[in-house]
């Protein structure tokens, strides 16, 4: 039987990648992104992907895609919570309300309700069961500079990780997580011209292809129920990242 996955933000930069992998393994995916026309552009240019355009913090939005998607496949058996953005640059006290308040909404609230939608159609159908992999970063371990409400946010991730995975035993639900540094991604294309560092100064940092990103998600989607991988960190071998700061 074909496996189905739903990626958010899966019409540009790492949801792009990973939808991609997917698709060339045989899946078929759900495109789910803000902007109507990137993500339909994206779902016509291939066979087995399905548009599905809302807005993550939007509750009934995301519960009508994620029925399309039932009504469509008949079943769930996968979710990348990857949508997120990035708030840096300042110092705590430099950091606006608004813009706390926004990461927040998009990385830790949308994965929320993006997580509830596929728990529940999970639990719901026959066989009874799938799985949930949220895109933590490798701030959900260590804070870059700059970086309250990114790091708060994703920390908060690796919380709601940690509890829909325990939640989800009974329902044959496995959640996990993936840590990810410095794949290059239009996100990330800051960090080959340098971007400021603890000690103050500005450093180019490493990178890499975020096709290593794509086949790890589908390493951990591709595993069978009964095993799971509960955190992976895939980063940047010489990036800053043990003893960051």
């Amino acid at each position: 039987m074909t496996q189905t996955i739903i990626i958010t933000g899966g019409a540009r930069g790492i949801g792009k990648a990973c939808a991609e992998a997917f698709l060339s393994a045989g899946w078929k995916v759900g495109i789910v992104g803000r902007t109507e026309a990137t993500v339909a552009e994206m779902a016509d240019s291939h066979e087995n992907a399905l548009a599905l355009p809302c807005d993550v913090i939007n509750e009934a939005e995301v519960d009508a895609a994620f029925d399309k998607a039932l009504a469509e496949w008949g079943r769930i058996d996968c979710l990348f919570n990857n949508a997120g953005i990035s708030v840096m640059g300042g110092t705590v006290d430099e950091l606006s309300v608004e813009d706390w308040r926004r990461c927040m909404d998009i990385n830790i609230t949308g994965s929320f309700i993006c997580a509830r939608a596929a728990f529940a159609r999970m639990r719901a159908q026959d066989p009874q069961g799938g799985r949930i992999i949220n895109n933590g970063s490798v701030s959900s371990d260590v804070p870059r500079w700059g970086s309250a409400a990114y790091t708060a946010s994703k920390h908060a991730v690796t919380g709601l990780t940690r509890s829909i995975s325990l939640d989800g035993r009974p329902f044959n639900i496995a959640c996990g997580q993936i840590n990810i540094g410095n794949a290059l991604t239009d996100m990330a294309a800051k960090m080959t011209k340098g971007v400021p560092q603890a000690d103050g100064s500005i450093a180019v940092e490493p990178v890499m292809d975020v096709s290593h990103v794509a086949s790890s998600v589908l390493h951990m989607a591709s595993l069978p129920l009964e095993a799971n991988v509960q955190f992976m960190t895939v980063m940047a071998s010489a990036m800053p990242y043990i003893g960051r700061g």
